[in-house]
């Protein structure tokens, strides 16, 4: 079973707490156990888990921009003209995709653990994110 949705972000390491949504396809399914594929599609965003709260929706861009910050030189400009070099060193250390276990129709997630896509684009982005259930362990 998959499912695909789409959110919108703002430039620079805006993030969604997408859990919910991950949730209710879980159960929609009708699996019981098995888990659930998370997939950002392109090279700019990346999903994880972070508890989502207004520090932490600050602090994480924050210091992913020490990691790569915007602004610096990067080979990657003078391959297509533009400016997010960065966007893509910030996506490929984060990564593309989620792997998250259930059971019993319900996600495995820690109390303040939530599922999140972000956008380290230079620009706003509509982020495809791809659901895909997995079973069979």
């Amino acid at each position: 079973m998959i499912r695909e949705i789409h959110v919108d972000l703002d430039a620079h390491g805006d993030m969604a707490d997408i859990t919910e949504e991950v949730r209710r396809f879980v159960r929609e399914s009708g699996v019981d156990e098995g888990a659930v594929l998370i997939f950002n599609v392109g090279s700019t965003g990346a999903v994880t888990t972070i508890e989502f709260e207004p520090g932490l929706r600050k602090d994480f861009p924050r210091i992913m921009d020490r990691i790569a910050p915007y602004g610096e030189h990067y080979e990657h400009h003078k391959t297509w003209g533009d400016d997010n070099g960065s966007s893509h060193v910030k996506a490929s250390i984060v990564g593309p995709s989620l792997l998250v276990p259930f059971k019993d129709g319900e996600l495995l997630l820690g109390t303040w653990q939530q599922i999140v896509v972000i956008n380290f684009d230079t620009r706003p982005r509509r982020r495809r994110v791809i659901l895909q259930i997995l079973r069979g362990f």
